[in-house]
Formats: structure tokens, C-alpha cells, sequence
């Protein structure tokens, strides 16, 4: 309403956001005169929201907003920044603000323009989604009707069977319990069997009499008998025409009539893919029963479909929570999915994982406890696929005579299986509270000498490194050994420094430490003489290196048993799990 009209009031036409008020057409006439500074007043449509032309700050009533807080990210004023809230935060000018913010708004908006294309390509797509969801949803109620007639018809054909069943033997014992009327109705006086005894007794011919009494005499005996045993010919009950259904009606109830099952969920924790894969999932705990699931499976960028889309390869029936895939392809991705089943009825598909599969195939071993084993300080579990490393005697002995600096020893073991030709993968995992351990091949040519003549290379006394970082003492060191190892250690891997630049590394070892994944796969190219060491979840190569493939090649390992320093760990013992 107008706020200038004296009551009754008009209903306003304008507002003038100068003013801050509305008017009628008449009000705003007289107190917006032609010629003077009023008449250039802005004015709106009819209002309540009277947007200020100037911000003023919130908190200070009187000042206006000319910083802008980049922490809390709104405009403040300068008493804010002087001793308000915003004091300790980091502001910019307006202007700045003003020109980033409308440089992202721009880019934002030419993004969006720019994929206008993908947009109405999205659009399309979901617009095939709405169709065919339409359309499959008409399918499946014509479905579901076709179903529930056989249902009714099958009903229907029993209903009548056993309606025409009942009626059959409810005239046959009918008959039976009327003609067993009749027949005692007979012995009744002056009817039937009775009154023809009575007239037989009034024969006075003796002769005739006998001959006619006696077989009367033996059918009176007859009925006297049954009076005396008196059983009815037929049962009144219908006892066996009584049915129990409620097996039936269990299983009417438990149909998915009002939904299906949930999607399982595949766990990666538990699935592994090597030559072949073992795919586990996991079930929703409130999901309806299910009969069985089945896996889908297919190798991504190959085998294209109809629609441009690998083809899906579907598993049997499964009636666990795990299968097993075999005649997977090397050094390829594979995508796996889901569903289960219950009366027919499937569950959406899970969502799709990815694995990739090694780039050769899985090498086979198991520990050596006679090449260089220490049963003083590793211990070996009975199947001899893992290994723990324990601070024994002999070191605490060896820790005792060293004074100044540090010690360190590390005890080896390796595969009881060699390679010596062609290219093969396996992987291991290192349990995350393990200090250090060193991982990767070793060659048999000088594998003996080194066992028997060990160097201590992390004594004071031995240091290879001449002080700057261009690796080339790591990669002469590393050249001259048996082994070529990587160091996993307190969660991290560690790149060897000769694998990293020193213009890129510098001073700076953080370049070199990555997280350490669950496990770590080793590939070994004994044609190309190249070791590779990959994430094996993800199959990403962490780090690669030329090796001397001259000899046999083992999988070696390296573990530490104990840390001796200031701060000493509490936790000694690491293990290493091989997954063969």
C-alpha cells in the first residue's frame, strides 16, 4: 500500500529505492515534481525489498564495506580489520576482489557456454534414460500381469478339481447312509423283514415252515448282528478334503511383489586379480533374501558391443558371497559388477570396479630357510609364506659393543625358486607398523659371496655418499651389489635418489617418500634385465631400474630387527606376507 496517502490508503504503484518508500500514482506525483533532484530518483515496481545503492557494513551500522575478507569471504569495512572480528584475517582490496571474482564469474560462465554442446548431448542422453525407463516400466507391469494370471488360472483349474472331488464324494456317501437307512428301516414292526417273520409264524405246515424259516432265521440273525455292531457306511467328515496352505501363502508373501533386492557391494579389500581373480562381495544387512548372485565381468577397450561398449561376460549362478574368474588377459583392465536375485527378480548392479591385471604371470614361491637364513631372528610361519623379524640375542650382543653413532643389520632371505628366463609378477604386503624392510630381486652369482662376507653399510665407518645429491654414488653402489632393493619403511616408500633428478630433488627428500600401498607388486623382465615395482591395487609402477640378469634371480627381502635410538620403538617385530 502507499505509504504517503493519508488513510483511506491507496494501493502503491511504484517505489523509490532512493526514498525507500512506495507510492500511489498521485503521492508519488507530488513528492517527485518534475524539475527537481527527486525526479531522478529510481524507482521500481511495487516493493518491500529496498536493496541499499551503497553496502554498509553489518556490524557497523555507519561505515561501508570497502575490504574484502579473503578467510570468511564477505566484504567488511575498515574497523572490522582494525579491531573487529576480522583483525587477524587476511583482506584485500575491493577492487582485487572485485576483479578475481568477476574474472572467475567470466570463466565460469564461458565454461558453461563453451560446453553447451555437452549439455544438450547430456540432455538427449537422459531424455533416452526417460523413455526407456518408461518403457521398460510398461514391460514389466505387462510382465507382472502375464504372471499373476498363470497364478489365477493355475488357482482357478485347482479350485474347480477340488470342488468336483468333494461333490463326487458327498453323493457316493449320501447314497451309502440312505441305502443303510432303508435297511434298518426295514426291521421296524409291520414293515419289511418283521412283518413277514410275524406272517411266517402264523404257518401251520410244518414243512413249509422249516423251509421257509430258515432262511428267514438267517437273515434276522444277520440284522441282529448289525444292531449289536453298529457302524455307519460312510464317514460325515470331509477331513481330507482339508487343505493346508500355508507353505504356499509363505511363499505368495515372501515374492518381491513392493521392490527387489538391495545391489551388493564388492569388496576390494578382499578381491585379488592375478592370472585369475577372486572377486568377494558384501550383501546390505537389511536386504531381502536372495537366491543367488551374478558377477559381470569384461576387459575394457576391446570385444565393442552394438552400442560401442565392451561386452559383458556373465558368471553362473553363484550361491556365495566370492567367485573366481580365470583366462584373464595380462597387463589389462577389467571392469566387474554385481546383482543378485530373488524370485526372479534382480537387484540393480553394484557399482562397477576396475582391476588391472599384472603385466606377466604370477611367479609362484615360497620362503627359503637355507639360502642365508637367520633362525636367531626371523621366524617363519609352517606354510612358509610369511616371514617375522624379531631383535634376537646375537643383535642386542652386537648393539652393545658400538658406542658412538648408529647400528644397523639387516637379515635377508629369499624365494626357494629362481627365474631365469622369460618375464614374471608376484606381490607381498608389509605390515604398516614394520620399521624397515627392503624388498626386490637378488642374483645368485654373487648372492653366497655377499652372504658370507657382509659389509656393514650403515656403519660410522662406511659411508659411500661423498655429500652432494647426484646420485651417481647410489647407482655405482647399487650396480656393485646383489641385490636391487627398494626401501619400505614406517609407511612410506623411498625412492632411490640415482631414480630422481638433482635439479628436481635438490635438498628436498620429500620428493622421493610416497605412502606405502597394501601391497607392492615386483615385475622382473629377465630378457630386458629390468625390474619394475608397482602398487598393486592400482597396478601404478612406482619405480623402475635396470638390473644384471647375468645369473639366476631370486625374490629377496631385507628385514631389520629392532631400532636402537633415542626414541626406541616398543613394537620390534614386522612381518611380510607373500600373496601367491
Amino acid at each position: 500500500m502507499c505509504n504517503m496517502c493519508k488513510p483511506p490508503q491507496q494501493e502503491a504503484t511504484k517505489s523509490c529505492m532512493d526514498c525507500k518508500a512506495s507510492y500511489c500514482n498521485e503521492c508519488f506525483k507530488f513528492h517527485h515534481p518534475w524539475g527537481t533532484p527527486k525526479a531522478q530518483h529510481e524507482y521500481v515496481g511495487p516493493t518491500m525489498n529496498f536493496r541499499p545503492k551503497v553496502l554498509m557494513c553489518p556490524e557497523h551500522e555507519m561505515e561501508k564495506v570497502n575490504m574484502y575478507c579473503e578467510v570468511c569471504r564477505r566484504p567488511v569495512c575498515h574497523l572490522c580489520k582494525l579491531g573487529g572480528s576480522h583483525a587477524n584475517h587476511k583482506v584485500t582490496t575491493m577492487s582485487s576482489a572485485y576483479k578475481i571474482l568477476k574474472e572467475k564469474l567470466s570463466k565460469a560462465i564461458h565454461y558453461l557456454i563453451s560446453k553447451e554442446d555437452q549439455v544438450k548431448t547430456q540432455i538427449s542422453h537422459l531424455e533416452v534414460l526417460i523413455n526407456e525407463t518408461e518403457e521398460n516400466g510398461q514391460l514389466a507391469e505387462r510382465r507382472t500381469n502375464e504372471h499373476f494370471e498363470r497364478l489365477f488360472e493355475t488357482l482357478q483349474e485347482r479350485k474347480f478339481e477340488m470342488l468336483r472331488s468333494i461333490e463326487q464324494s458327498r453323493t457316493r456317501r449320501l447314497d451309502q447312509l440312505r441305502g443303510q437307512v432303508d435297511e434298518y428301516q426295514g426291521m421296524l414292526e409291520n414293515s419289511g423283514l418283521v412283518g413277514y417273520a410275524q406272517e411266517v409264524l402264523k404257518e401251520t405246515d410244518q414243512s413249509c415252515f422249516v423251509q421257509t424259516a430258515k432262511q428267514l432265521h438267517t437273515r434276522i440273525a444277520k440284522s441282529t448282528e448289525s444292531l449289536k455292531t453298529f457302524h455307519p457306511v460312510a464317514d460325515p467328515s470331509f477331513d481330507e478334503f482339508v487343505l493346508d496352505t500355508s507353505r504356499e501363502e509363505t511363499l505368495l508373501k515372501e515374492l518381491c511383489f513392493g521392490g527387489v533386492p538391495d545391489p551388493p557391494i564388492i569388496d576390494l579389500s578382499r578381491s585379488r586379480v592375478y592370472n585369475e581373480g577372486l572377486v568377494c562381495w558384501q550383501l546390505a544387512e537389511d536386504t531381502l533374501a536372495t537366491d543367488h548372485q551374478v558377477l559381470e565381468y569384461r576387459r575394457l577397450g576391446v570385444e565393442q558391443d552394438e552400442e560401442g561398449g565392451s561386452r559383458w561376460h556373465p558368471s553362473v549362478p553363484v550361491y556365495g558371497s566370492s567367485t573366481v574368474v580365470c583366462d584373464l588377459e595380462a597387463n589389462s583392465l577389467y571392469s566387474f559388477r554385481v546383482r543378485s536375485c530373488h524370485n526372479s527378480l534382480y537387484s540393480p548392479y553394484s557399482p562397477e570396479v576396475t582391476f588391472h591385471t599384472p603385466p606377466a604371470p604370477v611367479f609362484g614361491f615360497l620362503f627359503n630357510d637355507k639360502c642365508g637364513f637367520s633362525s636367531e631372528r626371523l621366524t617363519l610361519s609352517k606354510l612358509r609364506d610369511s616371514v617375522e623379524s624379531a631383535a634376537g640375542m646375537a643383535f642386542l650382543l652386537a648393539a652393545e659393543r658400538v658406542q658412538t653413532g648408529s647400528y644397523m643389520g639387516l637379515d635377508y632371505i629369499i624365494g626357494d625358486t629362481g627365474i631365469s628366463q622369460g618375464r614374471h609378477y608376484w606381490a607381498f604386503r608389509v605390515e604398516p607398523h614394520s620399521y624397515l624392510v627392503k624388498v626386490g630381486v637378488a642374483s645368485d652369482s654373487k648372492l653366497l659371496e655377499w652372504i658370507h662376507n657382509p659389509r656393514d653399510t650403515s656403519s660410522p665407518r662406511y659411508d659411500h655418499d661423498s655429500g652432494h645429491d647426484s646420485g651417481s654414488e647410489d647407482t655405482c653402489y647399487d650396480l656393485s651389489q646383489p641385490f636391487t632393493l627398494l626401501t619400505v619403511g614406517m609407511g612410506k616408500v623411498f625412492i632411490p635418489k640415482a631414480s630422481i633428478s638433482s635439479a628436481t630433488v635438490g635438498n628436498d627428500h620429500g620428493n622421493r617418500v610416497l605412502p606405502m600401498p597394501q601391497r607392492i607388486g615386483v615385475y622382473l623382465d629377465y630378457e630386458a634385465g629390468r625390474v619394475y615395482f608397482y602398487d598393486a591395487n592400482t597396478m601404478r609402477c612406482l619405480y623402475e631400474r635396470q638390473v644384471d640378469c647375468t645369473g639366476t634371480m631370486y625374490p629377496a627381502f631385507g628385514l631389520m630387527g629392532s631400532d636402537v635410538g633415542p626414541s626406541t620403538h616398543q613394537s620390534l617385530s614386522r612381518s611380510l606376507n607373500t600373496c601367491l
